[in-house]
């Protein structure tokens, strides 16, 4: 799993990439959490375009990652997500706190 941060003042912006599981899960928590804390932006974008699998503790990264910027104010978006992992999301409910967003079709 590869994680590429990229901030702005008012917005971070969080891309995965591989897979997201448990073995791997705490490693992306900390990075992100690291950066969020630094500058506590207004928007945390998250996006899971060229994410290839993900079990339960991608679920936990994103409502991890909404209570830490909800604390404060903020909010979170979640993108890029395949018809499977849009799926996953909203039946666990994340459609209620955070805005997701499925994957742009190619040629669309």
């Amino acid at each position: 799993m590869a994680i590429k941060i990229i901030s702005s003042s008012a917005r971070i912006s969080i891309y995965l990439n591989g897979e997201i599981d448990h073995h791997n899960a705490a490693v992306i928590r900390y990075e992100a959490d690291e950066a969020i804390q630094a500058s506590m932006p207004k928007t945390v974008r998250i996006d899971f375009s060229n994410v290839s699998f993900m079990d339960s503790s991608g679920i936990g990264f994103v409502m991890g990652r909404f209570r830490l910027v909800n604390g404060y104010g903020g909010k979170v978006e979640v993108v890029g997500l395949s018809e499977r992992l849009y799926s996953m999301m909203k039946l666990a409910g994340l459609e209620k706190l955070v805005k997701l967003e499925k994957k742009q079709e190619k040629g669309k």
